[in-house]
């Protein structure tokens, strides 16, 4: 059962260093990419927006003096993305991101169970849609961390100011997918792990996997996960991002999509699986949904 108080899920942070091979690679797995946002703190990113309010933000640094600068003055999501990318690699799957109506409230929390990353940050970008009509985007951003962690982390995300921007044709891929259904970590230790995500979530655990309203966080082990998916995983103690799992109206148009950029895919039971690949920092794996 899910929890009332339950956090859905907002978004995925995909560090990569170029946004240029983000655009390339998700193109040609069928996906619309929204134009560049600029970050006032170095990093910019170019989003993938679906249908169920939930998406990808690639992430690259545009800026590095801006950046440095940011992480000098104690902005976490800058410096816990520097870490990332000092500790494992500039490209990969570092943050899954809960929508809340109150960031104090989840810093608050986060604070009393031990696992507060920093302070709160606060901050607004420009939001362009696709025919080029902006508006201003305001966020309020509670990070989550484990002890010593830098493979990972959540925060949980107030649109203090949501851009009245017409989303539609940034939804329109032609892949099928409309949403996110389930994202996959891989621990060589599930059970340690899955107390963050609950608490960062506000939910309970159920098993090694937290029910969001909306999706599944799962931590499986590298085993495991190459026998579900036929996919490799580093092992290590530390929770890591590895796979998002898409919901799509039909597998012959993600085979069609697929086939039309020349993008390499195998079958795992009835899920299309996708390798990491430059561009593209995580496994994506497409999956019908009745």
């Amino acid at each position: 059962m899910i929890e009332s108080s339950a956090h859905p899920l907002d978004h995925l942070v995909l560090p990569t260093p170029s946004l240029d091979a983000v655009r390339s690679r998700l193109t040609s797995l069928g996906f619309v990419v929204a134009p560049t946002g600029i970050h006032p703190f170095g990093t910019e990113n170019a989003c993938v927006f679906f249908a169920d309010g939930t998406y990808l933000e690639p992430l690259a640094v545009g800026n590095e003096q801006a950046a440095r600068q940011a992480i000098a003055a104690g902005n976490v999501f800058i410096t816990r993305d520097r870490l990332y990318r000092e500790r494992l690699s500039e490209e990969g799957f570092s943050a899954v991101v809960l929508g809340t109506g109150n960031a104090d409230a989840d810093h608050l929390r986060f604070v009393e169970a031990g696992l507060s990353a920093g302070d709160t940050l606060r901050f607004s970008r420009a939001f362009t849609d696709a025919n080029g009509k902006s508006d201003t985007a305001s966020f309020k951003l509670a990070f989550a961390v484990g002890k010593g962690a830098t493979d990972a982390f959540l925060f949980a995300c107030e649109r203090v100011n949501p851009p009245k921007i017409d989303r539609t044709a940034l939804q329109a891929h032609a892949n099928g997918v409309t949403g996110i259904v389930e994202v996959i970590a891989v621990s060589d230790a599930p059970p340690s792990q899955i107390g963050l995500i609950a608490i960062a979530a506000g939910a309970k655990a159920d098993g090694n996997g937290v029910r969001l309203p909306n999706a599944v966080l799962s931590i499986v082990t590298p085993e495991s996960y190459a026998q579900r998916f036929g996919l490799a995983a580093e092992a290590s103690p530390h929770l890591r991002f590895e796979a998002v799992v898409f919901s799509i109206r039909d597998k012959a148009t993600v085979a069609h999509a697929l086939a039309a950029g020349a993008i390499d895919h195998d079958m795992s039971g009835t899920d299309i699986v996708v390798a990491p690949a430059p561009g593209q920092g995580a496994a994506f794996i497409f999956r019908e949904i009745p």
